[in-house]
């Protein structure tokens, strides 16, 4: 990434720092999010050190990276001893592990380079879970009940725009819930993994948001789904969709 970040700076005339955030599986979840986390506060505190406003300060991520910015963003909304965020920019972000049979899961099983069997393989050892479990998950049997009708509020394919739903896309059935299942995969539903997942209360104070999606990516409608959050929330957002971008594309 060190040359995409030197363009970066070069070509927005911007101070740009690279987060080297320890890496799973060796520094099991929640380490990313707590590394980029205190590098971002030392930053805000010591912009100035820097040439930098700390009024004019974005955080930016891609893939695994646009989940750690959503979630460091979350974690700022409250703090009331650090400078607000100018905003951030969230590059097909991975942003929710509840449905993982949205239209985009389906329709770009197969693409590459983040193939769905392939997405799951990461997902479970960054979270250090047993991929045996994928099966289960994939049928969504580790949401109890009363989360379900909760994240149906915002993981819901009928929030995501009719165009996007028409190549390939089969409304998945439904299947039991399973407390062992639950029991083991609970932190797929942490708002520090599963973004999406957030309260109100936190959605209402982040800042403004430039999303980019790929039409062939299995993440394209986690994408879709916060830039409605975002915006029910009167959140400005920014969108930029890639019709014939793929999963990794920057």
């Amino acid at each position: 990434y060190e040359k995409t970040c030197r363009y970066l700076a070069a070509k927005s005339n911007s101070v740009v720092v690279s987060v080297g955030y320890r890496l799973a599986p060796e520094h099991p979840f929640p380490t990313q999010f707590e590394d980029c986390l205190s590098a971002t506060i030392h930053f805000m505190r010591t912009a100035q050190h820097y040439g930098v406003d700390p009024s004019r300060i974005i955080i930016c991520g891609d893939s695994s990276g646009g989940t750690l910015t959503a979630a460091v963003a979350q974690a700022l909304v409250h703090r009331r001893d650090l400078p607000k965020l100018r905003a951030q920019i969230l590059i097909y972000p991975f942003l929710q592990g509840m449905d993982f049979n949205l239209p985009s899961y389906q329709q770009n099983k197969g693409v590459p380079i983040l193939l769905k069997e392939r997405s799951f393989s990461l997902l479970f050892r960054y979270l250090n879970k047993d991929v045996a479990l994928i099966k289960e998950v994939c049928k969504c049997t580790h949401v109890p009940q009363d989360l379900q009708l909760k994240y149906q509020k915002w993981v819901n394919t009928d929030y995501i725009p009719c165009e996007f739903k028409t190549r390939g896309y089969k409304p998945s059935p439904a299947h039991s819930f399973s407390q062992e299942i639950y029991t083991q995969c609970k932190p797929f539903l942490d708002t520090v993994f599963s973004p999406l997942l957030a309260e109100d209360s936190v959605i209402a104070g982040l800042p403004e948001t430039f999303i980019l999606t790929c039409e062939f990516d299995v993440l394209r409608d986690d994408g879709l789904l916060y830039k409605k959050r975002l915006e029910d929330h009167g959140i400005k957002v920014t969108w930029c969709h890639l019709q014939e971008g793929f999963h990794g594309t920057v």
